[in-house]
């Protein structure tokens, strides 16, 4: 784990968002496409706001969110709708965008459905993750009913849990998914999160799930 720290979050925000723009633009000298996986939540917007103007070749980069709220996408608790609203727009909005929705009223129904657009993506070419005080990440909570499993090294891409500490059933990326990824990002403010953070590296990772995705991780920390 390698710690980056900033005089304060706006500074934090520009210079992960200059870091994720020249990893996919290295990632498209050598491939085809880039495949890039964003949070939802309140922290990565300012970063999304000065992503989207990055000057690379957003029509081979491939957008997904870690996970999703199971919600309709114009529902303003939706990860897409930030996504959307936030990031794939300015020069980013030539980017694909790939759903982790589908009509429906549990995600378990729908994620075999939403598996095959995904594989093609995997391994994910730069991840950006947030994590919660209680060290969650993604949609991977502690205790959860389900985490064991979404954490094993053989867990499918996609997996379904439903939190009872939030409003609505998730959908996420697991952990496989996501340590997996060639350049990972995690970005937390506040001293409550670094504490959080640093409990995580000393508890099981059903405890502390965030715990599971930090093989070779750079955090980007701001007060």
């Amino acid at each position: 784990m390698k710690m980056m720290e900033y005089a304060d979050r706006e500074m934090a925000a520009i210079n992960v968002a200059n870091v994720l723009a020249g990893e996919l633009k290295n990632c498209l000298l050598r491939h085809d496409r880039a495949s890039l996986a964003v949070p939802g939540g309140t922290t990565p917007g300012p970063i999304f706001d000065v992503l989207c103007d990055a000057d690379l070749g957003w029509s081979s980069v491939h957008v997904m969110p870690t996970d999703e709220r199971w919600v309709p996408p114009d529902n303003p608790r939706s990860n897409s709708r930030l996504i959307r609203e936030r990031l794939l727009t300015g020069r980013a909005a030539r980017a694909t965008y790939v759903s982790l929705y589908a009509p429906g009223d549990r995600p378990e129904d729908s994620c075999a459905a939403l598996e095959p657009a995904l594989e093609p993506e995997l391994p994910l070419s730069v991840l950006l993750l947030g994590m919660g005080a209680d060290m969650h990440t993604a949609s991977l909570f502690p205790g959860v009913a389900g985490i064991e499993a979404a954490l094993q090294p053989d867990a499918p891409a996609l997996v379904a849990l439903h939190p009872e500490t939030v409003p609505e059933p998730r959908i996420s990326l697991s952990a496989r998914v996501l340590n997996d990824a060639i350049a990972k990002h995690l970005v937390i403010f506040g001293a409550d999160k670094r504490a959080a953070l640093e409990r995580a590296m000393d508890l099981p990772a059903h405890e502390a799930p965030v715990r599971a995705v930090m093989d070779e991780m750079t955090v980007h920390w701001a007060e």
